[in-house]
């Protein structure tokens, strides 16, 4: 039986990993089929990749995601993707999907705040505040006409 798994390469204490299809009887790091992916937790946000065609292909063929694997799965909406492919959507469509969406996870928090800061200016320029307008009631104006007379 055919797993889609974990894999961790990195140095000692700096963990990365890569997502691949292996036999479920080989070890964590050992002999595998094919690398389907990479998922880095240590970067802010984490990067996860995914050749989707590829995954797609594994699943169809029966191979069973670990339960880590189905957490970034459902956590990148490849698992969503997945059902609407078996339903006959297109592949393509589902490609383009995907990759609009790793662009829009794999985007540094500091640039897309600066980037909301931009459309927002854009959008609504800045008003200058005025000041408040105070009514002048008839008596006021009529006093401030009898001391200029006077």
């Amino acid at each position: 039986m055919v797993r889609i798994r974990l894999r961790r390469i990195g140095a000692k204490k700096q963990p990365s990993y890569r997502v691949v299809a292996a036999d479920k009887e080989s070890p964590r790091d050992g002999r595998f089929l094919e690398v389907l992916g990479f998922y880095n937790p240590r970067t802010e946000p984490s990067t996860i990749e995914f050749t989707e065609d590829r995954v797609y292909h594994w699943l169809s063929v029966g191979a069973q995601p670990s339960d880590s694997v189905s957490s970034l799965f459902r956590q990148v909406g490849l698992m969503d993707r997945f059902e609407r492919f078996k339903a006959g959507e297109a592949v393509e469509k589902l490609l383009e999907e995907a990759a609009a969406a790793m662009e829009a996870r794999n985007v540094d928090p500091r640039t897309r705040r600066d980037d909301l800061i931009a459309q927002a200016a854009k959008a609504k320029p800045a008003e200058p505040k005025a000041e408040p307008q105070v009514e002048e009631t008839e008596a006021e104006t009529e006093a401030e006409t009898e001391t200029e007379e006077a």
